[in-house]
């Protein structure tokens, strides 16, 4: 019971914060929308300072996860100074993420002609500012850097699974101590089986046989007189007698035919009926 309940807790636990995880992702998507307008406001703000408010920003394009890319109608005049102050002034307004890198491209040739990185981490690279840009057509992209933000989320998911795991490892390890393999008993060779008096049981090709009391009994003492013929009245009296127990002649018939279905498996052992004194226990 203890089990089941442990079982339903991590499982709840796992739900929960599946639901967490599916919510961060729903809000990451609607924030991506908000991102692509704040981008806008910095291209419309750029062709501001370039005196330019006739020409339009164009659709701003998400390359991936983490980059965007704001292109213009017309040719732009930008200084890399005041591009920078933009895009942080934006940045920190709109609450979107500090640690970004910012490349203008050339439209033609896509190379880069004016590239910086904000990062807390390493330390902001500002090259090449204080330079006039001159009038062309250019691609700003702007890429978020990743973080560990979502890692840390699916960290807190492995750890009721970890604990699950842990605990029906125990579980089963200490199952395993209180009870040993059958193997680990002392046995005794009987053609293909094993027989382990101990413990009432026949191992034959990895198949376990169950034996009463009175068969284990029975076949004890066939195991100890191979080849002998042993008298119905001294297996009436080891079996039944011995224990104050009164029986006729036909419960050892009935117990031995029990016996011989369970060794059935190894044609080598046969239970020979010796008629009017008893039964030989033969292995070939």
């Amino acid at each position: 019971m203890k089990t089941f309940y442990l079982v339903g807790f991590c499982i709840l636990l796992v739900i929960g914060f599946s639901s967490a995880i599916t919510s961060i992702k729903q809000e990451k998507a609607v924030s991506d929308a908000h991102i692509e307008i704040v981008l806008r406001e910095i291209g419309h703000k750029l062709l501001l300072h370039a005196k330019d408010s006739v020409s339009r920003v164009l659709p701003v394009q998400r390359l991936n996860d983490n980059t965007y890319q704001i292109s213009f109608q017309n040719n732009l005049v930008f200084i890399p100074d005041t591009l920078i102050c933009l895009v942080q002034t934006a940045l920190e307004k709109y609450h979107l993420p500090m640690e970004y890198m910012v490349n203008v491209k050339d439209c033609q040739q896509k190379q880069t002609i004016f590239a910086y990185e904000i990062n807390k981490t390493t330390g902001n690279l500002l090259p090449c500012t204080g330079r006039k840009q001159q009038a062309g057509c250019y691609l700003i992209q702007i890429s978020f850097l990743e973080t560990d933000y979502f890692n840390f989320y699916y960290l807190f998911l492995l750890i009721p699974l970890g604990f699950l795991a842990f605990y029906i490892s125990g579980r089963l390890k200490q199952k395993q101590l209180k009870t040993p393999l059958i193997h680990d008993y002392a046995f005794l060779q009987l053609g293909g089986y094993m027989f382990y008096a101990d413990k009432q049981l026949l191992s034959f090709d990895n198949k376990t046989i169950s034996l009463s009391v009175n068969e284990t009994k029975a076949l004890k003492i066939f195991a100890a007189n191979p080849n002998q013929i042993i008298e119905r009245e001294m297996l009436m009296k080891e079996i039944w007698e011995n224990e104050g127990i009164m029986v006729i002649s036909r419960n050892v018939d009935v117990l031995v035919s029990k016996l011989r279905k369970k060794l059935i498996d190894d044609n080598a052992i046969k239970i020979i009926n010796i008629h009017g004194r008893g039964y030989k226990f033969v292995i070939d």
